[in-house]
């Protein structure tokens, strides 16, 4: 039998990474905003054919609710352990689980279904069902241990990892409970350790607008949102030079970034473009995800030697889409979208199990 944290952690996983695939597969449908000049900064270089790259129009909106903390009670699942005892009845304290189908085992009675149920609710359908073997029995039950609500909290962090979420916890109380920012034993900083300006948090599958410069650099409390259960943090490393290439092409990857790295450079080390790809539409995000900028490249054009190839940043996102884009305001959404699902599967199952292999980004149809 598969445990609880088996059950929900796997149960997660897939889901993400084929959320990330459903998007690869309307990227033409999504639109992008006003562009920075991907060329710029290089003298004799000559633009190709929409190569503007455009400051996305991503607006950094907090609903009022997620600053609220929650006020629902507590309700159970799989994994949660209790200490329950009827009162003034010796020898009837006991611990107890719920297991995966949900259900806790307790004394005399069968299995009782309690998925679902707050702690209060809990306690009544004990007494009433404890009610056929004593007289009117009072029962205590106190909550030890959660499984089924957790929040995950990733990175450079002193001590990432899966927590349990036992009541309200904003954004900040998370990092603080994972040891906060991962500190230079040389320097004493943290600023060169986290990438604050690529941080982000997935609540259902969507990145929220959290701006964690502003938040843990500013002091913004704006930004301090309240956590909810299966929310996934990550704060990755500053001292990555990665390029991710993702979208249209055989291998899907972050790429480790070497000097003057070209666009032809990153996509041929995924494994080429596939052939259905729309090469005359390659973007290329760069910036924060709180702010993303966009170019579109004819990459076709520079395959052909009509343009120069373009130089790359540590950082920089490359997507080879399957169908041409139709708008940009949208684009680069979709993009960071991709992304951020990506990376949140490969470190989520990574925190779960060493040995994971990963996951990239492509499109089912080309299987």
């Amino acid at each position: 039998m598969k445990t609880p944290e088996t059950l929900w952690t796997f149960g997660w996983l897939p889901r993400l990474a084929a959320a990330a695939c459903l998007l690869a597969l309307v990227a033409g449908c999504r639109t992008t905003g006003p562009a920075f000049d991907i060329r710029a900064g290089r003298p004799g270089s000559v633009k190709a054919g929409s190569t503007n790259l455009f400051s996305n129009a991503v607006t950094n909106v907090i609903k009022p609710e997620w600053l609220k903390p929650p006020t629902d009670p507590f309700r159970l699942g799989p994994g949660d352990r209790l200490d329950l005892e009827v009162l003034q009845i010796p020898g009837t304290r006991a611990a107890a689980f719920v297991g995966p189908d949900g259900k806790i085992y307790y004394d005399l009675l069968p299995g009782l279904d309690v998925w679902g149920l707050t702690l209060a609710e809990t306690r009544n359908l004990l007494e009433q069902e404890l009610g056929k073997y004593y007289v009117k029995p009072q029962v205590s039950v106190t909550l030890t241990g959660v499984q089924s609500k957790r929040v995950w909290v990733l990175g450079r962090l002193n001590r990432s990892g899966i927590y349990p979420l036992t009541g309200p916890m904003t954004v900040i109380e998370a990092v603080s409970r994972a040891g906060g920012l991962f500190t230079s034993r040389f320097g004493g900083t943290t600023e060169e350790l986290a990438d604050l300006n690529h941080s982000f948090i997935i609540r259902g599958g969507e990145m929220l607008p959290v701006n964690f410069q502003k938040l843990l650099r500013g002091g913004d409390t704006a930004q301090n949102i309240y956590l909810q259960p299966d929310d996934f943090i990550y704060l990755p490393s500053s001292l990555s030079s990665e390029v991710y290439v993702l979208g249209a092409v055989n291998g899907p990857r972050p790429i480790g970034y070497v000097d003057d790295m070209g666009l032809i450079a990153a996509i041929a080390k995924a494994l080429g473009a596939q052939p259905q790809a729309q090469l005359s539409h390659v973007a290329i995000v760069r910036g924060s995800l709180s702010n993303p900028q966009i170019a579109v490249v004819d990459f076709k054009a520079i395959l052909n030697g009509r343009v120069p190839d373009v130089h790359l940043e540590p950082r920089d996102i490359v997507y080879v889409p399957f169908s041409p884009y139709r708008t940009l305001d949208r684009y680069a959404k979709l993009i960071t979208d991709i992304f951020v699902r990506t990376v949140a599967a490969n470190e989520g199952g990574h925190a779960v199990d060493k040995s994971f292999g990963g996951v990239g980004v492509s499109n089912p149809i080309s299987q």
